[in-house]
């Protein structure tokens, strides 16, 4: 079977970008099928009902606005105008305003089908026209005999203040801001015109210009609206898609987990069944290698079941690996603490292991410090740590090379055991695929060493149980080093003014197996 070679980074940005260039056109289909399946005519909505909500919506929040404004030009007018026909004058307006608001607010609490009928945009066009020509009568009252020229001009501010409130309001309905100011600029230039003085036809111009002025603000206020609205309407169907994602992620963690969980359950649940038959295995393997009831003469089967015992043996390892991984994943692996001294720990396991250093010729240097406190943890575990990665550094290390292990405090109180090899090291972007379960590095796939890639998945669980930290530093040709790290929480009689100071290697006493 050939293995594939790693990706370089020029491709591994090539691919990156294919991928976001996918994802550019993928949401850009969408978009556009969202559309078309959103309007059948293949335009862009117009958005009605929202406008016509924000029509009545701004009717209604200038409920109090349009009686102060009529108000104040009523009582500015009396200068001019007879107080009677103000009063009547202000009476209708302040009618027809209400007119609109009640309007308004019955279109509110109106239920979702029934918004959607024309009769509501009628009633807001008739109900407009009418405001519109309650305003227009401001500029046909009588005036006084005894009314001056200046009465012309505030005729004219008014028309300019009514027709920008009425534009402001009725923007996003482009029939009622029509019909809402267009009533009062005929009037005001019929008016103007009737007379023959030069600045009358100018304020009549004027009129003109400032109704197409306010036509054109509407049409872009209309727009500006839309363009809203699309954005509103946008981001709710980016926050649904989010929701609807979000759930299903939900949902596949739940199961992704659920399914984790009972695969760990299965194979922690499995060891009787797996282990009972493997022992019967082993166990007759043995004794057929070892002919311990009597001489195999023929030679080959004596090599099958040297093979066969070998074979038994990797399995039984592979599967107390699984095994322990999967107690760890389902939560049944309990920690059995109690005070132990690091090093004696660390020290064990490198005698229990000086046999397969001396098979390879590989030195093992012990180095700690004295007068280490004593730490709380699992003795097990800690073993089964260090086990794992002093395996690791004798399987990597050449013949003839060396492993060192150096056990002592950390800079903030706690304590470390680290593990170095001379081994061919790891390239920078495999560590990652080292650290994960079952994960590999190339040397290990070519210089086909016997391992499940689980004993570092294991060692970071165990340590992560304590509370601990793992690290793994490695450069191809210069070796690699693994250090655990117990937290000062962990360290018993922990006194924080006594400060450690590493010693030099030299002054160290070096154990050579």
């Amino acid at each position: 079977m050939g293995i594939l070679a790693p990706e370089t980074g020029d491709e591994k940005v090539a691919i990156n970008q294919q991928r976001a260039k996918r994802r550019r056109e993928l949401a850009r289909t969408m978009n556009n099928v969202r559309s078309k399946l959103g309007t059948p005519t293949g335009l862009h909505t117009t958005f009605d009902l929202e406008r016509q909500h924000l029509f009545a919506d701004t009717r209604i929040n200038a409920a109090y606005a349009v009686p102060l404004l009529a108000l104040i030009v009523a009582a500015i007018s009396v200068l001019w105008v007879e107080p009677v026909s103000i009063g009547a004058w202000f009476a209708v307006v302040l009618c027809t305003h209400l007119l609109m608001v009640v309007t308004s607010h019955s279109y509110e609490r109106a239920p979702s089908d029934q918004k959607v009928r024309s009769i509501w945009r009628r009633r807001f066009t008739i109900g407009e026209l009418i405001y519109g020509c309650s305003w227009a009568l401001f500029f046909i009252l009588p005036l006084k005999n005894d009314a001056g020229e200046g009465f012309v001009i505030f005729q004219f501010a008014a028309l300019l203040i009514v027709v920008a409130m009425n534009t402001m309001q009725a923007a996003t309905l482009p029939k009622c801001l029509l019909v809402s100011t267009m009533p009062i600029t005929l009037v005001v230039t019929i008016s103007f015109l009737q007379k023959v003085d030069p600045i009358h036809y100018t304020l009549a111009a004027m009129a003109i210009g400032a109704q197409g002025f306010f036509l054109i603000l509407g049409n872009q206020l209309l727009k500006n609206a839309n363009t809203m609205l699309e954005y509103r309407a946008d981001k709710d169907h980016l926050i649904a898609e989010l929701e609807t994602a979000n759930a299903m992620s939900d949902e596949a963690r739940r199961r992704a987990e659920a399914a984790n969980m009972a695969k760990s359950r299965f194979l922690a649940t499995m060891s009787h069944e797996l282990r009972t038959p493997l022992n019967a295995i082993l166990g007759f393997s043995e004794i057929m290698k070892d002919e311990v009831l009597g001489e195999m003469h023929n030679k080959t089967y004596r090599s099958y079941s040297e093979d066969i015992h070998g074979s038994g043996q990797h399995l039984l390892n592979l599967i107390n690996e699984i095994l322990d991984l999967s107690r760890i994943e389902a939560g049944r692996h309990e920690l059995h603490e109690a005070p132990l001294l690091l090093d004696d720990v660390v020290e064990e396991c490198g005698t229990m292991m000086k046999v397969r250093a001396k098979a390879k010729s590989i030195s093992i240097y012990h180095t700690h410090e004295p007068n280490l406190p004593t730490v709380w943890a699992d003795e097990r575990a800690l073993r089964q740590v260090v086990l794992n990665l002093l395996s690791n550094a004798l399987k990597f290390t050449p013949v003839g090379g060396e492993v060192r292990i150096m056990v002592g405090p950390t800079s903030e109180g706690g304590q470390y055991v680290s593990i170095k090899d001379s081994g061919p090291g790891i390239p920078e972007d495999e560590i990652p695929t080292v650290l994960e379960a079952f994960g590999q590095g190339s040397h290990a796939i070519k210089s086909a060493e016997p391992g499940t890639g689980l004993g570092l998945s294991i060692v970071q669980a165990l340590i992560g149980m304590h509370d601990g930290k793992f690290s793994l530093k490695s450069n191809p040709g210069n070796g690699t080093e693994v250090t655990v790290t117990l937290p000062r929480t962990r360290i018993m009689n922990y006194s924080p003014e006594v400060q450690w100071a590493p010693r030099n290697e030299k002054d160290n006493d070096a154990k050579s197996a």
